[in-house]
């Protein structure tokens, strides 16, 4: 807190605000983005004064211009090109204040924005929401700001998460139910008959009868279809907990949506929580992703620990158990609960795993320390995609 560099960037960055300064060339990547996102919001307050200068000097010459005519000065409808980076849109500049700010100051710019500056498109107004186009970016700014909609946006807020969701839905479904479809059994019938399952060569052979030399045309009565060897399933166990802090915004979006995938496997019985210092069991929802993102609340401490030992009440059989543990391990209270409560799950024998992320792109940001002291223990630790996630949790049953 008192590095002398550190304290000279925080004052570049509120310097930046003001349209003739400069953060200068040796800002990093981070700082350069804070004083972007500041930029955003408080250089329409030097915009703002320009428009009533402009506007009272230029007053004696308004009998002269037509009535359509526009204040060149002013930055809706200025037409100047220039060099600087894109403009931020509201929902990226949200992502940002949230990803680069500590609580408070987001309080303070929140306010600033919705009470100063009038920026209240996100959160008051349907019809802007209504044309907006269904993004990830957009779904995490409504997560991070539904607390501020009335109930008339925040119901088309959900329309647009659901829009959203099912996108992600068509995209992952296949990748997390395949490893746990089955193989072909090629020495046993079925009678669930559906196409994936037809077998074409048996059933040519057994309706050889029905063959119309006239037509020359096959005429099936009695298809035939393959058996699948069923996966011993019934057996296990999931339990997957959600870090609901701002940072894991990604892995909750994608933890919802694959949770409610494996609910819709009769052979696994999945539970899902989300949990900061307090827990809430989704367990219930867990087959509607949007309700489950509707009740997630980001921000706030995390009691991993506590998180765990509630997951411990729910395990019928621990031997045949997979906890997922979904965080980045910055543990908000001592950790020696967190230790002692995964060294007793482990002993018991659950299978956890620890995941630092689960998007997409997997790229993890997490407590290093606390994440080895957790292999140390036993606890299987990295970062995944939903597919891979399925793919070790269907290796894991299989053992």
């Amino acid at each position: 807190m008192n590095d002398p560099l550190t304290q000279a960037m925080r004052w570049k960055v509120i310097l930046s605000a003001h349209p003739d300064s400069n953060i200068g060339q040796d800002a990093s990547e981070t700082w350069q983005r804070r004083a972007e996102a500041l930029s955003f919001l408080y250089d329409r307050e030097y915009q703002s004064r320009n428009v009533r200068h402009n506007s009272s000097n230029s007053r004696i010459n308004q009998k002269d211009r037509p009535s359509n005519s526009q204040n060149p000065s002013d930055p809706k409808h200025s037409r100047e090109g220039g060099l600087a980076s894109s403009a931020l849109t509201i929902p990226e500049w949200i992502n940002e204040i949230h990803e680069l700010f500590p609580k408070k100051t987001i309080e303070r710019l929140e306010k600033d924005a919705l009470e100063r500056y009038r920026l209240e498109e996100m959160i008051t107004d349907p019809d802007l929401l209504s044309r907006a186009e269904p993004s990830l970016t957009l779904l995490k700014a409504v997560l991070r700001t539904k607390h501020l909609m009335n109930q008339a946006v925040l119901a088309m807020a959900r329309q647009l998460v659901q829009k959203v969701i099912d996108q992600l839905l068509e995209k992952l479904a296949r990748a997390v139910q395949s490893p746990f479809l089955g193989t072909l059994d090629r020495q046993h019938r079925s009678c669930l008959k559906i196409a994936k399952n037809f077998d074409p060569k048996a059933t040519i052979h057994h309706n050889l009868s029905t063959y119309d030399p006239e037509t020359k045309r096959l005429y099936i009565k009695s298809p035939h279809f393959y058996s699948r060897i069923r996966r011993n399933l019934d057996r296990w166990q999931l339990i997957i907990l959600v870090d609901e802090s701002g940072s894991m915004i990604d892995s909750i979006i994608h933890a919802a949506v694959t949770a409610s995938i494996f609910c819709q496997l009769q052979q696994i019985r999945t539970h899902l929580c989300i949990f900061d210092t307090s827990i809430v069991d989704l367990t219930e929802q867990c087959r509607d992703p949007v309700e489950t993102l509707m009740q997630v609340q980001l921000g706030g401490g995390t009691n991993i620990g506590q998180a765990l030992n509630y997951a411990e009440t729910l395990i019928d059989h621990p031997r045949n158990t997979i906890v997922v543990l979904i965080t980045d391990f910055y543990e908000g209270a001592p950790r020696e609960t967190l230790f002692s409560t995964t060294r007793r799950l482990i002993e018991s024998g659950v299978t956890m795993l620890g995941l630092a992320a689960l998007d997409s792109d997997a790229n993890p940001n997490y407590d290093r320390t606390t994440a080895q002291a957790l292999v140390n223990l036993g606890m299987h630790v990295g970062a995944m995609t939903p597919g891979e996630l399925a793919e070790w949790i269907a290796r894991t049953v299989r053992k």
